[in-house]
């Protein structure tokens, strides 16, 4: 797929190679990159670069450089909050957030893409917070040339899923936090939950318009509840009583005010008593007692979704079973980590 031409017979050929410039005590560098097209306003360069010969591509009309076919599937790629910079090396482009919010990768349409053969993606976990400017995924094309209706396959696939990688904004939710509990509410231990909460929803871009606390009772949780929909919460976080215990009801309370509950129970470790309601579409999060003790919990892993406009069901909470194990390392780097993952 190479040959040697006159330079004078190369107008409108593709370079194979880089061509070096030397200016002494002026500039060591690239004078043309490999691909380039030469254009006959290129000529007298490179006869001043002491070239007679040069050394082309000679691409069947069937193949394409790794180059261009990296930037093809790139664009390709890139779905909504994703976007691709510089040019293509060695068959190498990088994809980068446009803005903060949720990461989520297509895994299947990856895989068939991936399945195919000269062509790869690479990406970061799926529902991993990113900032704008991370780094989320790197394709490459494997060989120096590659057939293009190879190259269109993995178009093809990307294209029909609006792109592998997107980044969801999340939105500012107006969060109304519930307390309950005898001996939080009668003042018997002092309450340390609401900072652990406002903290987490201040970090995540969300306000905490208000904290109430509720006795373990169903209809004073019920009301508690009320209160905030009524209010224009958008989001409410209850704690505690999620458990076996008689007076934990805090459960029912979200049923009497008409909450739907989709889950509750997960197998995530710590947040196996999590529970996730819906009233009239606002998401009611049931966060258990191991919020107090564990810096990252289930809640961790479902407010960023919630907050980037899914509805969590229970086959999503079944599937976190795998990397729903948090290892309680003595210095927490969450998100760095497998937990979620």
């Amino acid at each position: 797929m190479y040959k040697t031409v006159k330079l004078e017979e190369a107008v409108g050929l593709i370079l194979a190679h880089d061509v070096t410039e030397i200016r002494k005590n002026e500039f060591k560098g690239r004078a043309f990159k490999k691909a380039h097209k030469i254009a006959m306003s290129d000529i007298c360069h490179l006869q001043r670069l002491g070239k007679r010969h040069i050394y082309v591509l000679d691409l069947p009309d069937d193949y394409m450089h790794e180059d261009d076919a990296a930037l093809i599937m790139a664009d390709a790629f890139c779905g909504p909050g994703v976007i691709h910079l510089g040019e293509p090396k060695e068959g190498k482009l990088n994809l980068y957030a446009k803005r903060d919010g949720l990461l989520k990768i297509n895994v299947g349409a990856l895989t068939r893409i991936n399945m195919l053969e000269d062509v790869m993606c690479a990406t970061r976990h799926t529902n991993t917070l990113i900032k704008r400017g991370d780094i989320v995924a790197g394709t490459r094309a494997i060989p120096l040339f590659l057939k293009k209706d190879l190259v269109q396959k993995a178009v093809d696939i990307a294209e029909s899923h609006h792109g592998i990688a997107v980044v969801k904004p999340l939105r500012k939710a107006k969060t109304g936090i519930v307390i309950t509990g005898n001996e939080v509410f009668t003042r018997l231990i002092e309450d340390q939950f609401e900072p652990i909460l406002r903290e987490k929803i201040n970090r995540i871009g969300s306000e905490v318009m208000g904290v109430t606390f509720s006795p373990d009772d169903p209809l004073t949780i019920a009301e508690k509840i009320k209160k905030f929909l009524s209010t224009g919460a958008d989001l409410i976080l209850t704690t505690g009583g999620m458990s076996v215990d008689p007076d934990d009801v805090t459960r029912k309370g979200i049923q009497m005010v008409g909450g739907e509950t989709d889950c509750y129970g997960a197998p995530i470790l710590p947040g196996a008593m999590f529970l996730i309601a819906y009233i009239d579409g606002v998401p009611i999060l049931g966060v258990p007692a191991c919020g107090l003790y564990h810096k990252t919990t289930i809640l961790d892993l479902i407010l960023p979704r919630i907050l980037a406009g899914e509805k969590i069901k229970r086959q999503q909470i079944i599937e976190m079973g795998h990397g729903g194990l948090c290892l309680n390392c003595p210095e927490c780097r969450f998100p760095d980590c497998p937990f979620g993952k």
